[in-house]
Parts: C-alpha cells; sequence; structure tokens
C-alpha cells in the first residue's frame, strides 16, 4: 500500500509554515519570538535583534525580460527591510548571497549589486556577508536582514485588541497591477520583438513592482511621536490576507470601510483599462511593501494630520468576523485571495 501524499498546494504557504513550525521547539530564553511574525526576535540585553530571511527565484519573484537586475538588487533587500520595519525596529545589517548560472557574467553581477549597495546606502545597513553558488535554473538571492530595537518597542502581529483603529500607509494595489502591465508588455514584445513597450503612462505603477520601497520613513516618525502600534504587519501578500494575520494572531474581527481604501489615480485607471475590480487590487494585491498597523484610539490624534496614513477600519470582537462595508453601506465578509506561492 502506497504512502499518503499531501500536496503542498493543498495547504498553501502558511499552512505549511504552521506545519514545519509545530516540529521546531525553542531551546534558548534569548529566542524570544521564532516563526509566526515578521522577523524573529532575539534578546540582546537592553534591547532586541530583530532577524529575517527572503528568497527571490528568477522565474517565480522576478522576470529579467521586463526587471532591470539593478532594481532586482534593490527590491530584494527592501523586501526584507520592511519585515524589520513591521516589527519597528531599525535596519543594521545583510546579508546577501546569491546563487548563478553560467548565462551571468561579471557584469551582471556588478548590475545586481549596484542595486544592493543602493539599498543599503538608502536604508543605512552594513552587507557584513554572505554566499556566492551556481544555480542550474537562473538568478536566486537569499538576503538576511539584521535590525535592532528597545525592548518596549518591538511590535508584533499579536497585539491588537478590540476598538483599536486600523491604519494604512500610502496606497494599495499598484504594484499588481504594475505586473499586469508589464506581463502585457511582454507578451507584446514576444510576438512581435519589434514593438517597441508602451509604458510611459504607467509609470507609477511599474515602479512600484520593480523597485518597491520599505516605509522606514514612517518607523522613523511613529518613534519620533512616541507611538508604539498595538500590532503591525508590512503588506507583502495583499490587505485581506494580512488582516486576517492579525485577526488570527490577535484572536480579534476587522471592519474596514470600502470608501476609506487608499488607492492612486493610476492605480484605479490602469486597473480598469485591465478589466479588473480596483478595490480587488487593492484588497488582494501583493508587494506593495506598505504598512499595516492598529492603534489605540488615545493616539488617534497624534496621526489624523498625517497625510500618508489612512484609517480603514477597527478592530472588533473576534467573534464579530471580518467585513468590508461597501460604499452603499452593506457589509460584505472579507476573502483573502492574496498571492499564492503553492
Amino acid at each position: 500500500m502506497s504512502e499518503k501524499r499531501t500536496e503542498i498546494s493543498d495547504i498553501g504557504e502558511f499552512g505549511l509554515i504552521d506545519h514545519l513550525s509545530k516540529k521546531i521547539t525553542l531551546k534558548h530564553a534569548s529566542s524570544i519570538k521564532g516563526i509566526g511574525d515578521d522577523a524573529a526576535v532575539i534578546n540582546s540585553g537592553d534591547h532586541v535583534k530583530v532577524v529575517t530571511t527572503d528568497l527571490l527565484l528568477e522565474g517565480v519573484h522576478f522576470d529579467l525580460t521586463y526587471a532591470p537586475l539593478t532594481h532586482v538588487g534593490f527590491k530584494a533587500v527592501a523586501v526584507n527591510i520592511s519585515d524589520i520595519a513591521a516589527m519597528n525596529a531599525i535596519p543594521k545589517q545583510i546579508t546577501v548571497s546569491i546563487a548563478l548560472s553560467n548565462r551571468f557574467s561579471l557584469e551582471a553581477v556588478d548590475a545586481l549589486y549596484q542595486g544592493i549597495n543602493a539599498a543599503a546606502e538608502h536604508y543605512n545597513v552594513d552587507v557584513v556577508g554572505g554566499d556566492t553558488t551556481a544555480s542550474r535554473s537562473g538568478l536566486v538571492i537569499s538576503v538576511t536582514a539584521i535590525g535592532e530595537a528597545k525592548n518596549e518597542q518591538i511590535v508584533y502581529r499579536s497585539g491588537a485588541k478590540e476598538k483599536d483603529i486600523i491604519c494604512v500607509t500610502g496606497d494599495l494595489g499598484a504594484a499588481l497591477v504594475g505586473l499586469q502591465i508589464l506581463e502585457r508588455e511582454k507578451q507584446v514584445f514576444l510576438a512581435n520583438p519589434e514593438m517597441k513597450p508602451e509604458l510611459d503612462k504607467y509609470q507609477i505603477v511599474t515602479a512600484r513592482q520593480l523597485r518597491p520601497e520599505a516605509r522606514m520613513d514612517i518607523i522613523h516618525e511613529l518613534l519620533e511621536l512616541d507611538l508604539i502600534p498595538t500590532s503591525m504587519m508590512d503588506i507583502s501578500d495583499g490587505l485581506a490576507s494580512e488582516l486576517f494575520h492579525i485577526c488570527k494572531a490577535s484572536r480579534v474581527g476587522v471592519t474596514i470601510y470600502e470608501d476609506k481604501l487608499p488607492i492612486d489615480k493610476q492605480t484605479f485607471d490602469t486597473a480598469v483599462e485591465l478589466g479588473m475590480d480596483p478595490i480587488t487590487c487593492v484588497l488582494n494585491g501583493g508587494e506593495d511593501y506598505e504598512l499595516l498597523f492598529t492603534i489605540d484610539q488615545k493616539d488617534y490624534h497624534k496621526l489624523e494630520k498625517h497625510p500618508d496614513i489612512h484609517f480603514i477600519g477597527h478592530t472588533t470582537k473576534p467573534e464579530e468576523g471580518k467585513y468590508l462595508v461597501t460604499k452603499s453601506g452593506t457589509a460584505m465578509e472579507l476573502k483573502a485571495q492574496g498571492w499564492k506561492h503553492f
């Protein structure tokens, strides 16, 4: 009788993480937080270290048909810095490991590292090590970021409580829409290499896909305001999906409002042009790397005039569920349909 086979696609990325983490036991008192948040948290005396790792694979996370190597290098760093930001910490060091196939020249590696070094300069982090090896299937990049924070400043996904205000930075959905445009233009190019891509009117959305920004500016502002969110995540897999994570970790429900969701005009117009629902892009588009966080109502006055922080709803009792209130006032059950890795 053959052994039972479970497809990873049946349980998905987060099911796989849950499955693997059940088999892991933390042995050291200094390991404050292991798997289950944006970064691990390690005690380091009067402060904590936060550590996070992300893999980027050619053909899965980026396509060199339209992604310049310099942008790929910058993005590989930025997505890790975003996880450090999501813990309310300050990044200090990164390590960079790459696997290369023989189609990459020294000049190509230089272009990649031009982006890596530009990001390191931009986020004020040191590149302190890594590894290089051969690859049989294109380019693979793994970045580990190390940050630090005072013990009392660290923010987890699990701290939200009933009646907290839900905040997001910037605007959402742009990276998903940008990806659709880049894929569309790639197909045009493959069909006719003489055709030049028409990207001029899509610069905002394509830039958000190719070279996203980690919102360290907001973290520095929160620290200056002496405001510590009750929970926080970065938006890498889509707003709805990240809200579900906060609900699960904090044991709360959420109500958000369609008319409060931030979307850039170019994102909205391009989504309509592509036949996509703009609000679906906002809820389920990944890779925006904006911050999603909750604050106590008493801290609202500190942020109420901030031009780049939007108040999109509030947390509720867990039994009240997860809802989106439409512009017409209808409460619809929120569904998480973000990026699926498997």
